[in-house]
């Protein structure tokens, strides 16, 4: 990557970034965050410059920086994303910690973000804007669908199915061929042994609706 990197979010999942992008040798901008209070503070020496939606800002992206959306709350992520989109024509790009590992046989879309220690087997396939947690493994030929989170640790099992915005706890289980719905959350250490309905919250082992 020659561009630098603008940072959307400079909770968590922003220092998370910043972390990754710093150990990949890619030189950071900037962060873009809709907290006033922490506008003009800095995170490791990287300015917290403005809101997301400052033009003035915005205006380089795709020009002389690339952009990474690093925002936990979906529907903030989206806005964010749309943004990108309709305005500066871009596709966020990804950030991937340099001890995950991502076979080349895998399908990765744009802008997610991959921590340590993360495995995305063979013929996995990730949407984009997903969020993959550290130690959590998608094995072979499981699809991860857009702004999805994969929690710590979780296990993703072969043709496994993770749907949009679905939310997988830490630990969690899911086994081979189980499909998660859209918007789904399924409880840390839980093991999904079948289909989640589009929108349910499950829990436990062997997980049950809550």
């Amino acid at each position: 990557m020659q561009n630098p990197v603008l940072i959307f979010g400079a909770g968590t999942l922003g220092k998370i970034a910043l972390d990754i992008f710093n150990r990949n040798n890619v030189l950071v901008y900037g962060f873009l965050d809709d907290d006033k209070k922490l506008h003009t503070t800095e995170i490791g020496e990287i300015v917290v410059l403005g809101d997301t939606d400052d033009d003035g800002f915005l205006k380089i992206v795709g020009q002389k920086t690339e952009a990474f959306v690093a925002i936990g709350n979906t529907k903030t992520k989206k806005k964010v994303v749309e943004i990108l989109n309709e305005r500066r024509h871009v596709m966020p790009v990804n950030a991937l910690h340099e001890r995950s590992s991502i076979s080349e046989a895998a399908i990765i879309g744009h802008g997610n973000l991959v921590m340590a220690n993360a495995t995305i087997n063979p013929f996995a396939k990730v949407g984009n804007h997903c969020i993959v947690h550290s130690g959590a493994v998608i094995d072979t030929e499981a699809q991860i669908a857009d702004y999805a989170t994969i929690g710590t640790g979780a296990m993703i099992n072969t043709e496994a199915e993770i749907g949009e915005g679905a939310f997988i706890g830490s630990g969690a289980i899911i086994v081979t061929g189980v499909k998660i719905g859209k918007n789904a959350r399924v409880g840390a250490g839980s093991v999904v042994i079948e289909n989640v309905a589009d929108g349910t919250t499950v829990f436990g082992n062997p997980a049950k609706k809550i």
